[in-house]
């Protein structure tokens, strides 16, 4: 289930679409081909997995964000 350069391109064309952002982009993983890097400025964002079921396929966008990441007041 690996990804082929044409979906990378257009994965990578749809999530700067989508997000309004130049600076996206996308790289297979070393250990696992079903799924993608997604990258902003270098850094890693999230992952894309490929799901294909029953003859149709779709891609899942993963992303987590860290607490540290956001500027909400200390609950501590």
């Amino acid at each position: 289930m690996s990804f082929s350069p044409e979906e990378m391109s257009e994965l990578k064309a749809h999530l700067e679409r989508t997000f309004k952002c130049s600076g996206i982009t996308v790289k297979k993983r070393e250990k696992a081909d079903d799924s993608i890097e997604v990258m902003v400025g270098g850094e890693f964002i999230g992952i894309i997995y490929k799901i294909i079921d029953e003859g149709e396929t779709s891609y899942d966008f993963n992303m987590a964000i860290l607490d540290i990441d956001l500027n909400l007041p200390s609950s501590k």
